[in-house]
């Protein structure tokens, strides 16, 4: 995605030069003459694409569901006295909301102690698997940004150094610095590119991560109220 962008971003500076001598300015020039730094931002771009996408399956695929109406089928089963339905209405799916309403289902016999703490235990674990490695791409951007300074720093002192090289005609000086500046340039804008990219993921995937933890927080409450009201002398 990085690449396709800045070669289409070079290809018309590329185009215009073709004519004469100066030589391509464009990213895959620009990739040949010196792929270190750019190379390290593509293998962190990469890292970032497999993180962003992990992350948005596993929030849409374990938390698909709608909390709120499986509550309620719950509540006509745990009103009705059929626990032991509700449980197994839970084993339906291997999904976070189903396991914590099942924790609190399993000690519904225990007392409110019981199943408070059972729930609590459970949350407690589902909890850091929601923001697992959503921290991460903060530090990725930062990294990206820096390999891309840090490419474009070093790349014009390699410029400056060639261009000051004795026996350079005025053309050959011209070429190495505008491939030169050109290579800087590609560097920077990779960094920033996938530092972007991070921060937009970052935003959105926290966000959504906020809501299923204030989801599941819900959920809890709902249960616990459920159960405890339930199993009262005398119910509903």
């Amino acid at each position: 995605m990085f690449v396709a962008l800045l070669s289409s971003l070079g290809s018309a500076p590329a185009a215009a030069a073709a004519g004469g001598e100066s030589g391509s300015t464009g990213f895959m020039s620009a990739f040949k003459e010196n792929p270190t730094f750019l190379s390290l931002n593509l293998v962190v771009s990469a890292i970032v694409i497999a993180l962003i996408v992990e992350r948005a399956s596993f929030q849409l695929t374990k938390y698909r569901v709608n909390s709120k109406e499986f509550f309620a089928q719950i509540k006509k089963l745990v009103t009705a006295g059929n626990i032991d339905r509700a449980i197994k209405l839970c084993d339906a799916g291997d999904y976070p909301t189903l396991q914590l309403v099942k924790a609190g289902l399993t000690h519904a016999n225990k007392g409110p102690d019981e199943i408070d703490a059972a729930m609590s235990e459970k949350l407690g674990e589902l909890k850091p698997a929601v923001e697992k490695r959503i921290g991460s791409l903060w530090s990725l951007a930062n990294i990206a940004t820096l390999i891309g300074l840090l490419g474009t720093v070093l790349g014009l002192i390699h410029t400056f150094g060639a261009v000051s090289a004795p026996g350079l005609s005025a053309a050959d000086r011209q070429r190495i610095l505008a491939n030169g500046i050109a290579e800087a340039m590609y560097n920077t804008a990779m960094g920033l590119g996938i530092a972007v990219v991070c921060m937009i993921a970052h935003l959105v995937l926290h966000q959504r991560s906020k809501n299923i933890q204030h989801d599941l927080d819900a959920t809890q409450e709902r249960v616990f109220n459920l159960l405890t009201i339930q199993t009262r002398p005398g119910g509903y």
